[in-house]
């Protein structure tokens, strides 16, 4: 009887300590899945552990409104939907668009939100996460300007916003006799009211942002280029763009990215970000 005692007792302790093991083992699991800077137990290698540190311009709405912390638009909320899918903290900071690859491919961001078309000449310097918008560019004037299209941009100033798409667009494709560009975009339509420009070249979203809350300004031609925009990541961080770009795929599949252009653009998201990708040059 003593010896089935001892028996059946060592039985019970051993079942107890790998009942305790397979308990310890399953929080050890959930605490790496969910700990800030991992995705899937992967180290997505953000500055900050647990923190997804982003660059971005302000203001540029409505992609960017406000200045961080007290910051939103449509950039904002995308990155906010894929930072909580990856189960991070979002920390923001202002910069300029001008040095805003160069500052995230040296590792000062995480990541760069600020309504940055994708081009071979950026992929240089940092990598693009998946598309998440398309945009087009604009042609902005006075109201009552006889300036109808780009063909009326001869010996004409020509606004834009430094480092932009649009600038490069009034460089290369226009006859303008000069082309002035400004910090902030909302500063290039401004110089229209005070007459230090002539014409403006910038977004089309954000030049009906302008028509809508400046005034005394009007859009007299959309330019077609069909850019794409994407989040700007430094070379090498494949980790945190496969991760990032993981996260957009979700999002366009919940539908929360045409919610998202439903809120500001009031159109229906294109294929060409919905279904669109983009691999590192």
């Amino acid at each position: 009887m003593m010896n089935r005692h001892r028996v059946s007792l060592t039985a019970l302790i051993a079942a107890a300590l790998v009942l305790a093991l397979a308990v310890a083992g399953c929080g050890g699991d959930d605490d790496e899945t969910t700990s800030g800077g991992t995705s899937g137990g992967e180290d997505l290698g953000t500055i900050e552990e647990g923190t997804l540190t982003v660059g971005t311009d302000t203001p540029f709405p409505p992609f960017e409104i406000g200045q961080p912390p007290d910051i939103s638009g449509y950039d904002i909320e995308v990155v906010d939907a894929v930072a909580e899918n990856l189960g991070l903290e979002v920390t923001y900071q202002d910069t300029t668009f001008d040095t805003i690859f160069r500052d995230t491919a040296q590792g000062q961001f995480d990541l760069a939100a600020a309504a940055s078309t994708i081009t071979p000449g950026r992929e240089q310097t940092v990598d693009f996460s998946d598309p998440y918008y398309e945009a087009q560019q604009a042609l902005v004037v006075p109201e009552g300007s006889d300036i109808a299209s780009v063909d009326d941009l001869a010996d004409t100033i020509v606004g834009a916003q430094d480092g932009t798409t649009g600038e490069t667009f009034a460089n290369d494709e226009t006859e303008a006799a000069e082309v002035r560009g400004f910090p902030e975009g909302p500063d290039a339509t401004a110089a229209l009211t005070t007459g230090q420009v002539d014409a403006v070249i910038i977004d089309q979203p954000v030049a009906l942002d302008a028509v809508e809350q400046q005034g005394g300004v009007e859009i007299v031609e959309e330019i077609q280029t069909d850019e794409l925009y994407g989040f700007a990541i430094a070379p090498d961080s494949d980790p945190l763009r496969e991760a990032v770009n993981g996260a957009l795929t979700e999002l366009k599949d919940d539908g929360t990215i045409q919610e998202l252009y439903d809120k500001y653009f009031e159109t229906k998201a294109p294929s060409s970000v919905l279904e669109g990708k983009n691999e590192p040059s």
